[in-house]
């Protein structure tokens, strides 16, 4: 590879000499040995390196050095015996300076396309950690309402039993009786489905299955960066405002995720496509034993007789008045339920209709913090 690097540039610096000073010969005989230079660079730096150090790219300059500078002495060495050059005292300056300098500009470039490389990597990681939070954080909150239907699926097949035991004890009415047996059947194999789906995603999201936690800062970098794009992805005219008092480190980040995630959104829908430039804010401090956060929006509100029943599994005020879909109403449940059963909080709801809503949020200080 260095003999063939060597010729290419040879012949490619002789046409430029052809072009420019109308002499092709003259370089050619002169200039020949330039090959030998590229040639014993290969060579040396063959011997030299190994996959063990052509990593360390400290070492690696130590032998680009070394390399240049061989290479150098056997052009030279061979040009004093060809007669072609004399040896001057300070020729041998200026080779290590030349080795040096040209080395280092390689070891410079090396470095810099190994930085950028790191910087692209992290980059991708950052990005592919906050998809699998926000993902979590999702899942967390369906996971929640899947164990509240369970609840329903273990009535419905207690209550299709009874049905069948009551109808067995009545005369000609075995067609019922299988009846309702088979309908017990089939939500006892309906429950069954959902205990395995419920036991896949709590093992994707247990907390064991990530390393450590994470810095509240980080989290909020996160979610404002979400919610961002979420405002960017409506077309919505709002202004953010995030406040963040004194950070601290929390294993309850998809917890925390999942709880601004879901009120931040409502927030969100509550403004809908509003003709006015609406605002949307977060604000984080701490009270005594207490972290508090409170998220306020300028939206559309909720009248007072409603308030009540906000946090009501089911319970929606968003309709699509074009298809006549109603919202889940899953969210506001989900939020009272992490807040109150999982972090031993309160969740408190102001608003006005027409002006917005404001949530409070109390939650201890041991509930979230990792010392």
């Amino acid at each position: 590879m260095g003999f063939l690097s060597g010729v290419m540039v040879y012949i490619f610096r002789g046409i430029i000499y052809f072009v420019t000073e109308g002499n092709f010969l003259g370089f050619m005989i002169s200039n020949q040995l330039e090959i030998l230079f590229y040639t014993f660079y290969g060579v040396i730096y063959y011997l030299l390196v190994s996959k063990h150090n052509e990593d360390n790219l400290n070492k690696l300059l130590l032998i680009l050095i070394s390399s240049d500078l061989g290479a150098n002495f056997i052009e030279l060495i061979a040009r004093i015996l060809g007669g072609r050059s004399k040896f001057y005292g300070d020729i041998i300056l200026t080779l290590v300076l030349v080795a040096i300098v040209r080395s280092a500009i390689v070891w410079l470039v090396l470095n810099w396309i190994k930085y950028y490389k790191v910087l692209l990597i992290k980059e991708e990681h950052e990005v592919r950690y906050t998809r699998l939070l926000w993902l979590t954080a999702q899942l967390k909150s369906e996971m929640y309402w899947m164990e509240k239907n369970m609840d329903n699926i273990e009535r419905v097949m207690a209550n299709s039993y009874s049905l069948f035991e009551e109808i067995s004890s009545l005369d000609g009415e075995e067609n019922l009786a299988d009846k309702s047996l088979a309908i017990a059947r089939d939500v006892h194999e309906i429950k069954k489905e959902y205990q395995l789906a419920i036991r896949g995603i709590r093992e994707l999201t247990e907390d064991k299955q990530v390393e450590g936690g994470m810095d509240f800062k980080d989290i909020i970098t996160i979610l404002k960066e979400t919610i961002k794009r979420e405002v960017s992805r409506r077309n919505m005219e709002v202004e953010l405002y995030f406040e963040v008092g004194e950070s601290f480190y929390t294993s309850k980040h998809y917890y925390l995720m999942s709880i601004f995630r879901n009120l931040l959104i409502n927030s969100l829908d509550a403004i809908g496509n509003s003709d006015k430039r609406e605002s949307l804010s977060f604000n984080h401090k701490i009270k005594e034993d207490h972290h508090v956060f409170t998220i306020s929006d300028t939206g559309c509100g909720i009248e007072e007789e409603s308030l009540s029943l906000v946090f009501s599994p089911g319970f929606s005020t968003k309709i699509n008045y074009t298809t006549g879909e109603i919202n889940r109403g899953l969210g506001l449940s989900v939020v009272k339920h992490i807040v109150e059963n999982e972090l031993k909080g309160t969740i408190t709801l102001s608003s006005t209709k027409g002006k917005g809503s404001t949530f409070v949020i109390y939650i201890p200080k041991n509930s979230l913090e990792v010392i």
